[in-house]
């Protein structure tokens, strides 16, 4: 069965929105036509090949599915858990010490979180795992997932055990997921929890797979301070936790540039949060490695540290961007428009367009999901997202802007 919708605006993302747009889908969500009025669809040639029927049509815009670049399912059990505005430090010792929750508690919550995604029209995600339990989750999920298995070791000798770690769970995610949701990486968290050792290893494993690598990156100035001139919270607190750093030896740099040396030149790397991240670190990162994404989580952002990244600095500089929705233990939804809105409402010279493309088209590209995901192209399948209460003349959300899934 063809099904036609139609909206005040229909957002292709690879081209310019289409005013009274009309996409025609068939019955498993499969694009095969994209028109504007008046338009080929009301030829005798095109009711046969599509039909007699009228479109459905929507007041508002329709855009493709989304991609949230970067979640944590297995932290969804701590919604609601984690004091808000308390700063990293006091986030990350808040998750070590609930961490201890049951099994049973842990996937539950999980289960609730991937249908809730789905229900806001997220198509595919690039998700955060530390362990197994969200893989049984993943193989029925009816999202597309891009698993990037963590792997933590600040000290040397923990490089083989903690890369070890990471290729035992690729195994697992591979024997449940089969050939559905089997897609990941393994990756560091974050510049201050791999060593340089464990770094090259992933480094290596990297670029014989052709993976792509996504790094929590300077969230806070003790980051920065860590490499700098091994001082800050990061240090007390991996004191706190018994990590031997007495091996540590500060590059002199800040965290971005002292890491980059150890990272693939060539694959698809993306940053995540980069709220300290300045023009001149971006410039050098791409020196580096032009195949760079930068991922912004700004609602968990704001719910940890109560500030944003320069995220006009990022437009302004046509880097590839992508949304992320963090997870809920640092967010009160898992929702990519209320990203959007935050991001529109603090930024308002970055067009609704331009945000757009990096809530769908960029992640799908990033996750190498942009064959049939991202855009509303013939023969794709990317779904389809109906955004309501939208001011159609400044093109902005609104607080009651709301977004249903149709495909």
């Amino acid at each position: 069965m063809l099904r036609k919708f139609s909206a005040d605006y229909v957002f292709p993302v690879t081209s310019p929105p289409i005013k009274n747009g009309v996409v025609v889908t068939d019955e498993k969500g499969k694009i095969l036509e994209i028109a504007s009025p008046p338009n080929p669809l009301s030829t005798d040639r095109n009711r046969d090949r599509h039909g007699e029927g009228e479109a459905q049509h929507y007041r508002g815009i329709i855009i493709p599915g989304f991609v949230n670049a970067h979640c944590h399912l297995e932290l969804s059990f701590l919604k609601k858990k984690i004091a808000e505005h308390k700063g990293l430090d006091e986030f990350i010792l808040a998750i070590e010490t609930l961490r201890n929750a049951s099994e049973a508690e842990i996937i539950s919550a999980a289960e609730g979180a991937d249908e809730e995604m789905f229900r806001e029209g997220i198509v595919a995600v690039g998700d955060i795992s530390n362990k197994n339990l969200s893989f049984g989750i993943k193989a029925k999920s009816k999202i597309l997932y891009h698993t990037f298995i963590e792997v933590f070791g600040f000290h040397p000798s923990r490089e083989e055990s903690a890369f070890e770690q990471g290729k035992l769970l690729e195994q697992e995610l591979a024997q449940q997921c089969s050939m559905f949701n089997a897609q990941c990486s393994i990756t560091p968290h974050a510049p201050y929890s791999a060593s340089v050792e464990l770094l090259n290893k992933i480094r290596e494993h990297a670029e014989e797979n052709n993976s792509v690598l996504t790094i929590h990156n300077q969230e806070t100035e003790d980051e920065n301070n860590l490499f700098l001139n091994k001082s800050g919270k990061i240090l007390e607190r991996m004191q706190k936790f018994g990590i031997d750093t007495s091996l540590f030896k500060p590059t002199g740099k800040k965290s971005l540039a002292s890491m980059l040396p150890h990272l693939p030149e060539k694959n698809k790397i993306q940053f995540v949060h980069n709220t300290l991240t300045t023009a001149e670190e971006i410039d050098e990162a791409i020196r580096y490695n032009p195949n760079l994404f930068w991922c912004f989580c700004p609602n968990a952002n704001l719910y940890i540290e109560s500030r944003l990244p320069d995220i006009k600095m990022f437009y302004n500089k046509k880097l590839k961007c992508t949304i992320g929705t963090d997870s809920l233990a640092s967010n009160h939804q898992l929702s990519m428009l209320e990203e959007i809105k935050t991001i529109q409402n603090n930024f308002p010279e970055i067009p609704l367009e331009e945000i757009i493309r990096w809530a769908t088209l960029n992640g799908a590209e990033l996750l190498a999901f942009d064959k049939s995901l991202g855009s509303i192209e013939k023969n794709k399948t990317p779904g389809l997202v109906h955004i309501s209460n939208v001011d159609l003349k400044t093109m902005r959300l609104s607080k009651v802007s709301k977004a249903t899934r149709l495909i």
